[in-house]
């Protein structure tokens, strides 16, 4: 088996705030089945399988997974345009929320990101979704706007946050 590409240690968060054996790297195909199953346990309007196929094809984006023990245990998708960037998705098993891995995940896509050459990172989140508003505010997300109507399921607006990535 290759060995795949994992984060350095400039993507993970705060030393020791995440499990040694977590990885994070690209999502593959065959990463799918499990990621769909995280996203339909996620997410009250979960994304279609063939979204995240889409996703992995495009050359604008980019979709990671954390992985622990072989076992893929969360993931992050974002896309861009210019120096501009959208975080469109982050979860994490039920199992595995509270151990840092969502914000490993999250601090992998704005390394990433900046490589890139993105200068900012947008994202939006339920106002009811406090556990996900703090998290990207510990991250340096600021809200900045709301979209109406944005969610359905039930019918929510959504708080649009913003990161500046530093030069």
């Amino acid at each position: 088996r290759a060995r795949r590409p994992t984060v350095t240690s400039t993507e993970r968060t705060a030393p020791g705030s995440l499990p040694p054996d977590v990885v994070i790297r690209a999502m593959t195909s065959a990463d799918l089945p499990t990621v769909f199953d995280i996203e339909i346990n996620s997410y009250s309007m979960p994304w279609g399988d063939e979204t995240f196929r889409g996703l992995l094809r495009r050359r604008d984006a980019e979709a990671l997974v954390a992985e622990q023990h072989g076992a893929v245990i969360g993931y992050a998708i974002y896309w861009w345009v210019a120096d501009q960037a959208e975080l469109g998705n982050v979860a994490v098993t039920a199992t595995a929320r509270g151990q840092g891995v969502g914000a490993a995940l999250v601090n992998a896509v704005l390394a990433r990101a900046g490589r890139r050459g993105v200068r900012e990172v947008f994202l939006e989140v339920r106002p009811s979704n406090r556990v996900a508003q703090r998290l990207y505010e510990r991250l340096g997300f600021v809200p900045v706007g709301v979209r109406r109507n944005y969610y359905a399921r039930p019918t929510e607006d959504a708080l649009v946050m913003r990161r500046v990535l530093e030069e």
